[in-house]
């Protein structure tokens, strides 16, 4: 086998000449699981090494002090275009614990202005900083830890410091989001089980980091579903190397993916929302399915469904509606009231131009004012979204506009009162680079305010702001 050094090789693939002392271009490399070839583009049963700088043998020295830069080990190109190491890299076994974890996260500083309508009194459940009487606020402060432990189990711990405990006006506290254990059953890594607490896999978004999200706030159709996105339980989920190279790709390219929970999942949870105990004794179940195509041109589209079904135990606490002041009766106190529903999402990916929708249809728990009772209700609702992405000097922009509706209860609510949402919604995303993200956003709001009795219907318009940091 002919032998190259990498640095001719990935030049004269790209057909470009390198110029005497011109800065080197990065090069993002991929190794192949199974034959520990090295590749220059991502493909199925590749794992991402890193971006790596050849190096010039006649490069000038400078007397200046520079940067140490770390360099790959001696790599050679076959005449067949693949990349051959001289010699297989170290095990991620033979590695020490506290090098295979790794810390990061973000921060979310929000401010919201009314424009007009009944804006001072809007309220709603994605953001408690929309309202009369608020100024700045840091809607999120994440940090995670995670990493490999082993080869056959990874861990993730992710917290978050801007949490507000139910019935405190006070902020920042610490709370956990995450906290679980990802069990690997085969060496290619495409089965795995998911035991602790997590997001379930129902509704896309409702998988898409905030990180990640255009819109401020998740839709409530879907996010009506699941508290918090996550609960206590176990889950199994099958990628295989197809679709976990692809949805890697959709998450890291900025193409704003959701990340992979799975060709297929499904599982079982307590079903009360995060850092909630079960009240039943009844656990829910969870099915999932999606799968990211990819075209000819390299456009992808993803569609998938998801399902859920269990019992869920609503709180109750004296009303006062139309002058008159009850607690309300629960069809089923102690099992708890029918909670099931079904969603289907499709994604077209912004290359440049985007597309991504949701609905959701269901059965849940749902205040009845004229007989006084919780009873189990129909439910329906979901969004559609459309962005373009801009990628230039500046960085990337995504404007984008989305429109949403929802009819049905709102289950974490005290007495679960009925909500109806029609929110039509335009902003634009600019990234500067990683570590800086800037978003603005109009959002004309209908909807109920379930925060308290009578449960009325507020309309306003409001201008939104804000500044994520990424580390």
């Amino acid at each position: 086998m002919k032998k190259i050094p990498l640095a001719a090789a990935f030049w004269t693939m790209c057909g470009t000449a390198v110029a005497e002392g011109a800065p080197q271009a990065a090069v993002e490399l991929y190794v192949d699981t199974a034959t520990r070839q090295i590749f220059a583009e991502p493909g199925p049963g590749r794992q991402r090494l890193g971006r790596f700088v050849p190096a010039v043998d006649d490069a000038p020295t400078s007397t200046a002090a520079a940067p140490a830069v770390a360099r790959p080990a001696q790599v050679a190109v076959s005449a067949t275009g693949a990349v051959a190491p001289a010699a297989a890299p170290p095990s991620s076994s033979a590695k020490a614990w506290y090098e295979k974890i790794g810390i990061r996260g973000y921060v979310q500083m929000r401010y919201n202005q009314e424009l007009s309508g009944d804006a001072e009194s809007l309220k709603s459940p994605g953001d408690r900083f929309i309202g009369r009487e608020q100024g700045f606020g840091v809607r999120r402060a994440r940090v995670v830890i995670s990493g490999d432990v082993s080869d056959r189990m990874s861990i993730y711990i992710q917290s978050d410091l801007a949490s507000t405990p139910s019935g405190s006006s006070t902020t920042h506290f610490a709370q956990l989001r995450d906290g679980y254990a990802d069990l690997w059953l085969d060496k290619a890594k495409t089965w795995r089980i998911r035991a602790g607490q997590s997001k379930i896999p129902y509704g896309w978004e409702d998988l898409q980091s905030s990180q990640n999200r255009l819109a401020p706030d998740r839709a409530d159709a879907l996010n009506s579903g699941v508290r918090d996105e996550r609960d206590l339980g176990v889950i199994a989920y099958w990628s295989p190397a197809v679709a976990k190279e692809r949805f890697a790709y959709l998450q890291k390219s900025g193409l704003k993916g959701s990340g992979d929970y799975g060709m297929v999942g499904f599982g079982v949870y307590n079903g009360q929302g995060a850092n909630r105990p079960d009240r039943n004794d009844q656990l829910h179940s969870v099915i999932h399915f999606s799968y990211p195509f990819k075209f000819a041109n390299g456009q992808f589209l993803e569609v998938g469904a998801d399902a859920y079904a269990g019992r869920y135990k609503v709180s109750t606490a004296a009303a006062t509606i139309d002058g008159a002041t009850f607690t309300p009766r629960v069809d089923a106190p102690e099992a708890g009231s029918t909670d099931r529903r079904v969603a289907a999402h499709v994604v077209y990916y912004p290359q440049p131009f985007g597309f991504q929708a949701e609905w959701t249809v269901g059965k849940g728990p749902e205040l009845d004012i004229g007989r006084r009772t919780i009873r189990t209700k129909s439910l329906r609702g979901g969004y559609a979204q459309v962005m373009y992405k801009f990628d230039g000097g500046y960085g990337s922009l995504m404007p984008y506009a989305k429109w949403q509706t929802y009819r049905g209860a709102a289950k974490f609510d005290t007495n679960a009162p009925r909500m109806e949402v029609d929110e039509l919604e335009a902003g634009v995303e600019w990234q500067p680079s990683n570590a800086v993200e800037l978003a603005v956003a109009w959002a004309n709001m209908r909807r109920t305010d379930v925060s308290a009795a009578p449960y009325r219907r507020v309309d306003g318009q409001l201008l939104r702001a804000q500044l994520q940091v990424n580390y």
